[in-house]
């Protein structure tokens, strides 16, 4: 393995760990501020900051490929962040790392490629893992559900952002793109609503620096460097853990109760999530020889 690529697989665990990170974080700072008003701010934050960086670039580029991009971030922002509401951190990760189970389903939808036996029994593994983390219909809520739309969105942001790199876009000039933009969709959905833009407490502009520099900025422009260089099934691999980081924050940090019947349904995704990357890394091998 090359020195390079050694630093894009250690980013790529860097991205799984501190999204891992958001769910508790992001519950805490709920009770200071609405949840769209705080994905408004944190992404215009985290464009500002890249600004400096694309002012020498052509800023009229990529405006079409960043408003579809944006256009799946801003729901999976304001979806999973609203969701928070209602569901634990712990749920809202697992749900969250569904994402892999719908790729297949939107190739399948757009492409007429049909999935893999594998990819129809993890989906089979993961529906039955999302029964028993949210304790099945009657359990299910708003959060659970509105979470679902953001695994969706995931997956979707994830096609596109894949389609894009390897045209050899210009990335940061991409990312910064998407940035300003999911700030101004945010922005104009809390202005058509009339949600309050106050932060109640210090602590809440803590937060949303912290999620605006590290699992925003840094984060994403990690993952579409690395997407450049680096098998779609080996990122999924990785992002696999995302779930995972963000239970163990849930019941430790975060002081959510550790349910039996939840960890079974969460591993019953975790391993869902895995089982289908894994086939696409044997049908790469094959493809080689």
């Amino acid at each position: 393995m090359s020195n390079n690529k050694f630093w894009l697989y250690l980013g790529l665990f860097y991205c799984a760990f501190i999204w891992g990170s958001t769910f508790v974080v992001t519950k805490w700072a709920l009770s200071t501020v609405n949840p769209v008003v705080m994905v408004s701010i944190r992404f215009f934050i985290s464009a500002i900051v890249l600004l400096p960086f694309v002012l020498k670039k052509d800023l009229k580029s990529y405006f079409k490929e960043a408003f579809i991009l944006s256009i799946f971030l801003s729901l999976l922002y304001i979806t999973q962040t609203v969701g928070l509401l209602y569901t634990t951190a712990s749920n809202s990760g697992f749900i969250t790392g569904l994402f892999i189970i719908f790729i297949p389903l939107f190739i399948f939808l757009f492409k007429k490629i049909r999935p893999d036996k594998i990819e129809i029994i993890s989906s089979l593994i993961a529906i039955s893992g999302m029964w028993f983390l949210t304790g099945g219909v009657d359990g299910i809520n708003k959060g659970d559900l509105l979470t679902l739309i953001a695994a969706m969105s995931y997956s979707a942001h994830l096609l596109f952002t894949d389609k894009y790199v390897k045209k050899n876009y210009d990335t940061t000039l991409l990312v910064f793109q998407q940035f300003w933009m999911v700030g101004l969709i945010s922005l104009v959905f809390s202005l058509i609503f009339k949600y309050d833009f106050k932060i109640l407490n210090f602590n809440g502009w803590i937060v949303i620096v912290f999620l605006s520099l590290f699992p925003t900025l840094s984060a994403f422009f990690i993952q579409m460097r690395a997407q450049k260089h680096i098998e779609p099934f080996k990122v999924g691999i990785i992002f696999c853990f995302e779930p995972v980081f963000a239970a163990i924050f849930a019941w430790t940090i975060g002081g959510e109760d550790f349910v039996f019947s939840k960890a079974i349904g969460g591993f019953l995704i975790f391993m869902a999530m895995v089982s289908v990357e894994v086939e696409k890394f044997f049908n790469f091998r094959k493809q080689e020889e």
